[in-house]
Parts: C-alpha cells; sequence; structure tokens
C-alpha cells in the first residue's frame, strides 16, 4: 500500500471513529461547559470544537493596522445640538459602513462596568455543583446557563459558555437571578437601557426619521443580556470562542474586559476591535438592517479563542418582547421610495429567531432568507 492510500485508510478510519453527536451529547451531559473542560486539565482540544482550517485564528490574521476603529464620544449628547448632529453623522458612517463602533463618555460609571464584568466571573467560576442548578437548553427559561445555544445545530462548537438573562419587558426578581451576580445584572440592565434608548434616537436621527421612531416601533421594549465566558484554550488555533456570525436584533451593546479578541469582517478583512477602558462596543443588528432597507449593516463577527484567559464579556441584546410579540416588521415605508423599494418580505421577531437559532453560527446571514 502507498503512502496516500495509507493516509487516505487512516483518514477514514479516524473520522469512522469520530461520532460527533455522541460526542456533544457527553459534553452536553456534563452540564459543565467548557470551563469544565479546563478544570479537568485537558491538554488538547477535543474534537468537536476543532474547525475546518479556514476558520482557525491562523488563518484569518487581523489586518487592525490599515483600519482606524470607530470611536464615538457621546460627551454632551443632550446638551449641543452642534455636537449632537456631528454625533447622528458619525453613527451615520459607522452604521453603514461597519456595523460596528465603540462609545465613550457614555454615561454608565466604571465602577458599574467592572462589576459587571465581576459578576459574570463570578457565575461562571462557582463550584460546579452550583453552577449546574441552572444548565438547560429550554430557551423557553427566563435565566439559564449553558454552551453554544446551537451546539446541536451548528457545524462546529465554540469555546466559551453563556450565562442569559432576560431582563425586559418584565424585569426578573433578585430571586429569579443567581445571587452571585443578581444585584449587579439589575443595576446594569438598568444603565444599559438607558443608553440603548439614547443610540436608538441617534439611529432613527441618521436614517432621517424623527428621533422617537424606533423607540416607538418596541425596538427596544425586550432585553437580553448574555454573560459569556472564554476560558483559557490550550490550542487556540484550532477554535474560535464564537464562529463568524452576525445578531438576530435590533442593537448589541458589548461590554468586554481587556484581553481582547472580538473581530469585526470589514472590507472582507477581519479586524480587531481594541479593548478600550471605560468604552462600550456597539453593533448593528439584523433586525436594524431589514427595517433600515440596507442603509445600516449587520455585519458579521467573531472572538477568537486565547491561550490568555478567561475572557469575559457582558452581549445587551436589544429586541422586542420575543414570546407576546406577534408584530411584522419590514423595511419603514418612509425610507424607501420608487428608486429604493423594499428589499425585505416582513416577519416576526419570533419567526426570525425560530429560523435563526435553528440555522446556528454556520457562517450564513440569516437575512438572505428574507431578502425579497
Amino acid at each position: 500500500m502507498v503512502a496516500s492510500e495509507r493516509d487516505e485508510v487512516n483518514k477514514k478510519m479516524e473520522e469512522e471513529a469520530f461520532d460527533r453527536k455522541r460526542e456533544i451529547k457527553a459534553f452536553d451531559d456534563t452540564k459543565a461547559g467548557v470551563k469544565g473542560l479546563v478544570d479537568s486539565g485537558i491538554t488538547t482540544v477535543p474534537r468537536i470544537f476543532i474547525g475546518p482550517p479556514e476558520t482557525s485564528k491562523a488563518s484569518n490574521n487581523s489586518t487592525s493596522q490599515q483600519y482606524k476603529f470607530p470611536i464615538i464620544d457621546l460627551r454632551g449628547i443632550d446638551e449641543d445640538q452642534a455636537k449632537r448632529k456631528e454625533m447622528v453623522e458619525k453613527v451615520r458612517d459607522a452604521s453603514g459602513t461597519w456595523g460596528f463602533f465603540q462609545v465613550i463618555n457614555h454615561g454608565i460609571p466604571d465602577d458599574v462596568l467592572e462589576e459587571m464584568l465581576k459578576g459574570v466571573r463570578g457565575f461562571h467560576e462557582q463550584e460546579t455543583e452550583v453552577r449546574k442548578q441552572w444548565y438547560t437548553r429550554e430557551n423557553a427559561r427566563r435565566v439559564f446557563y449553558h454552551s453554544n445555544f446551537d451546539l446541536y445545530s451548528a457545524p462546529v462548537t465554540n469555546w466559551r459558555d453563556t450565562l442569559s438573562c432576560l431582563m425586559a419587558p418584565n424585569p426578573p426578581t433578585p430571586h429569579d437571578l443567581p445571587s452571585v451576580c443578581s444585584e449587579i445584572f439589575i443595576k446594569y440592565s438598568k444603565e444599559v437601557t438607558k443608553l440603548g434608548h439614547s443610540l436608538l434616537e441617534l439611529f432613527s436621527e441618521a436614517l432621517g426619521l424623527e428621533p422617537n421612531h424606533l423607540k416607538d416601533m418596541d425596538c427596544a421594549e425586550g432585553l437580553t443580556i448574555l454573560g459569556h465566558y472564554y476560558p483559557a484554550c490550550p490550542q487556540p488555533e484550532l477554535t474560535l470562542g464564537a464562529s463568524k456570525h452576525e445578531d438576530n436584533d435590533f442593537l448589541t451593546i458589548l461590554l468586554q474586559d481587556q484581553i481582547g479578541g472580538l473581530q469585526v469582517l470589514y472590507q472582507n478583512q477581519w479586524v480587531d476591535v481594541p479593548p478600550t477602558p471605560g468604552a462600550l462596543v456597539v453593533n448593528i443588528g439584523d433586525f436594524l438592517q431589514l427595517v433600515s432597507n440596507d442603509k445600516f449593516v449587520s455585519a458579521q463577527h467573531r472572538a477568537l479563542a486565547n491561550r490568555v484567559g478567561p475572557r469575559v464579556s457582558a452581549a445587551s441584546f436589544f429586541t422586542t418582547n420575543l414570546v407576546a410579540s406577534s408584530k411584522l416588521y419590514g423595511p419603514i415605508k418612509e425610507l424607501l421610495s420608487e428608486d429604493d423599494p423594499p428589499k425585505y418580505r416582513e416577519t416576526t421577531i419570533k419567526d426570525y429567531t425560530t429560523y435563526f437559532n435553528a440555522k446556528g453560527l454556520d457562517g450564513i446571514s440569516a437575512l438572505l432568507h428574507y431578502r425579497l
């Protein structure tokens, strides 16, 4: 047998020996997430986390040096009309090109930001048996913890665990949340909601609409906060913290720590989103691209795995109440014309989210499914 034939036989035997569904089920049954794997002392990345070579960190080096990531200073947002007009122009430019920007002087105190990151980390670093009490795949629950919402549907498993908390429209009580982080989650959600409303006003004005237009569409009726935990990875070149994807909401406000790893796809290049002390990352979600009729873009982004860790972040997703709302969303009529007809069919948030979740993070935009 020649070497090439032997390699093919070995490869086939290896593939037959690897039962992905069985491995995923075994991982899920531990209810300990990626954190549990790291705690067990593993020195190699399990097969379910290894993606194809083109998705690896090594084959997609960032070209951040070529680009200046947008930073918008919100100081004086409600006091100086000239400054506000300048902010609106910057928001319009960043939202229509990058789909991402950072905000500074946003009004949320630094100590609240620090306490929020500590709260997320505190949850994930509890004793495994305590953490397991919150583990479930029932997405209908208001508060739950798991690893990879698309564990059974995605082509590859991501190196991260998540605590998911539905904070609006019906805020949870402290008893509904894990005790280790309940107080700060409630406090932070109030602060980030105010910022979200201010940003929606800027987005509305950037689209040439009245300031309250997007808020009146209930774009910020619901708020879900995801506390992500990316443990240190022994082989970060083989996997990702979060695969390439877009967010299925109107608006995301991300609080990240100083480790870094978030990248956005800009002009077909991966660009690092630099950790900036006191700053928050803002990105356009699919629904805002849909209702703006492509005037704003929901950019693809990903999170790298890292030998240093854990990396901790808190992502605030603004959308409508997924359970109760049967409201149809389509391109805003005031933005349409004979030369710019609607590019998407109408859909409910619930139907869109169901499709998004079933598809998983496969690198393909869910918006394509709704494009006319």
